[in-house]
């Protein structure tokens, strides 16, 4: 959700046409990391019109916003976009209204399941949270077994709290740069695709002597103008896009 930049948000919405087999895919904004923020839900109804989907959002935070019942209308998406913000006070409000598990359970139906930094985070077994502080581990949902690191790059006390976390025995993963965004199939990296120029993503485990990072190959969503770039993959039963 870069302002005037729909790259990947168009990205995720083609596999959720191909999971839903429409040109209107059904989907769910999750703003728990912001508090339910309204000029983040604003900003989501802008970038996904009716025009290109049916949107809605589910808040936990005022009962006038609710859905009727929370699961059936999760199991019933194309697409689960997460918003950023704190990802302890998602986990932590997501699990005490059991959406831990209706999220697993959409994730094995084959709903696309995205978002950006804390909605990046929070699928991963081990994350990096810098949102009150200094960097610090937080347990994830656990769908992808790594850990994940957002912002690499562009918060320098982030990457380095990463970095240390992996030398004291957090599991490999993986650290994204803003405009960079991971693609699972289940537990499988199947693609890394991006919305500006030379933004990268990167393998990271700690060998035992050194903290080693891996650039990955990456797909620059704007040659696709050009027709230079392939269409994404079609969405698989068990799909993460992780920004």
């Amino acid at each position: 959700m870069e302002r005037g930049n729909t790259l990947l948000d168009d990205y995720v919405l083609g596999l959720a046409r191909r999971r839903g087999s429409t040109e209107r895919p059904r989907v769910c904004f999750l703003p728990t990391a912001s508090g339910d923020a309204d000029h983040y839900i604003v900003r989501f109804y802008r970038a996904f019109s009716p025009e290109l989907c049916e949107p809605s959002h589910l808040s936990l935070f005022r009962r006038e916003c609710a859905v009727g019942d929370v699961r059936e209308h999760l199991l019933t998406r194309d697409l689960i976009y997460v918003g950023g913000g704190s990802v302890v006070s998602l986990l932590g409000a997501w699990r005490a209204h059991g959406l831990d598990l209706v999220l697993r359970e959409a994730w094995e139906r084959g709903v696309v399941l995205c978002g950006l930094s804390a909605g990046s985070l929070c699928w991963f077994a081990e994350a990096v949270t810098a949102f009150h502080g200094p960097p610090q581990p937080v347990a994830g949902l656990g769908l992808l077994p790594w850990s994940n690191c957002v912002h690499f790059g562009a918060e320098p006390a982030r990457c380095a709290g990463y970095r240390r976390l992996l030398t004291e025995g957090m599991r490999p993963g993986y650290a994204a740069e803003d405009g960079a965004a991971l693609h699972f199939e289940g537990e499988r990296l199947v693609r890394v695709v991006a919305s500006r120029p030379g933004a990268r993503a990167h393998r990271m485990r700690w060998t035992g002597k050194r903290v080693s990072r891996r650039p990955l190959a990456t797909t620059y969503l704007g040659e696709a103008e050009a027709g230079s770039a392939p269409d994404p993959p079609a969405a698989g039963r068990l799909s993460v896009v992780a920004a």
